[in-house]
């Protein structure tokens, strides 16, 4: 089978597609013969070993994927060759087929295509869980959404206009702040892409404050970090949830203190991939709740490209440069 192959932590020029042994199935896997795998943010930080997890070499990138059962090993219930499932591995999605644990599957609903499949568990699955658990969203909140073009920032606006929440994006260019607004945002803010001085994060603090009906902001979700994080957290209302969610635009910002005492807020850290770890059958239940929402068509992701598998590395180089609007998925030929 092929693959991209990682081999060693460095640039994305590093990687490439080749063919490699085919798997085989132990004691509780399955084979599954990919047809889609979505792309995610951490996808460019695992080749470069900036991730919290670093595999061991060689392995191929790819944290989330679709496809149809080929082979099952020993112990495995409720699975048989020819079912389509979706799952999550952390990585190896980013091939033609992989060994995971039956414990990692989810059936693929009757009607959902491979592609729609392979990219809604970790954004929404994040979104969701950052939202409803760690948030405590309501219908009356009024939520500001950093980095809302990119795939966790879209699910969490699909999620929160589904609870009838009022949602200001925050983008970096006019394209996205479009794009924003068509899929639902009430309004937007753009804060452009360059680092930003004292003076900068002042006027970005105004302008966020200038868009919320409340004087400030229920729930902050920030998958962004960097410069942008204390402007965000300075526009919060009292009691406010800030959700850290990660830092794609770079730098891990340092927090005043004394703004969670003056805004009586809480600063929550969202790390999903452990919440399914510590939490699993919390995490099946939020997958059950987003089909449902998926069946009842009140969220929609938004999958603004389909590339070759083979073209995964030009995917993963993308998103490293923010060039990617929703989500990107990767497909088998």
């Amino acid at each position: 089978m092929k693959a991209l192959v990682c081999r060693d932590f460095g640039p994305i020029d590093n990687l490439t597609w080749e063919d490699i042994i085919d798997p085989s199935p132990k004691k509780g896997e399955v084979i599954v013969n990919i047809k889609a795998a979505a792309l995610n943010f951490p996808d460019n930080l695992i080749v470069r070993g900036l991730y919290q997890f670093k595999p061991n070499f060689p392995f191929s990138p790819g944290s989330e994927g679709a496809g149809v059962i080929s082979d099952i090993g020993e112990n495995v219930e409720n699975f048989k060759i020819g079912d389509k499932v979706s799952f999550i591995c952390g990585w190896g999605s980013f091939a033609e087929k992989i060994a995971i644990n039956h414990k990692q599957l989810i059936k693929i609903p009757e009607g959902m295509t491979f592609e729609l499949a392979s990219a809604t568990q970790l954004t929404y699955g994040t979104s969701y869980h950052a939202l409803i658990q760690r948030g405590r969203l309501i219908e009356s909140d009024e939520i500001l959404i950093l980095g809302c073009s990119g795939g966790t920032g879209l699910a969490a606006l699909d999620i929160a206009k589904a609870h009838h929440a009022r949602v200001i994006a925050g983008v970096s260019s006019e394209e996205k702040a479009t794009l924003c607004k068509r899929y639902g945002a009430d309004d937007v803010v753009i804060y452009g892409s360059n680092k930003l001085d004292k003076n900068g994060q002042k006027e970005l603090s105004s302008k966020f404050k200038e868009k919320s009906k409340k004087g400030g902001f229920d729930i902050i979700y920030d998958p962004i970090g960097d410069c942008y994080t204390e402007p965000a957290l300075r526009s919060i209302n009292w009691k406010g949830r800030y959700l850290v969610v990660g830092f794609a635009a770079g730098e891990i910002p340092k927090i005043p203190l004394n703004l969670t005492l003056l805004k009586g807020c809480e600063i929550v850290g969202v790390f999903w991939g452990a919440f399914t770890g510590y939490e699993p059958k919390n995490n099946i239940d939020n997958i059950i709740e987003i089909g449902k929402l998926l069946k009842a068509k009140k969220i929609n992701p938004f999958i603004s490209k389909e590339l070759p598998m083979k073209s995964a590395a030009d995917a993963i180089r993308m998103i490293g440069e923010r060039k990617v609007l929703g989500k990107v998925v990767l497909v088998n030929e």
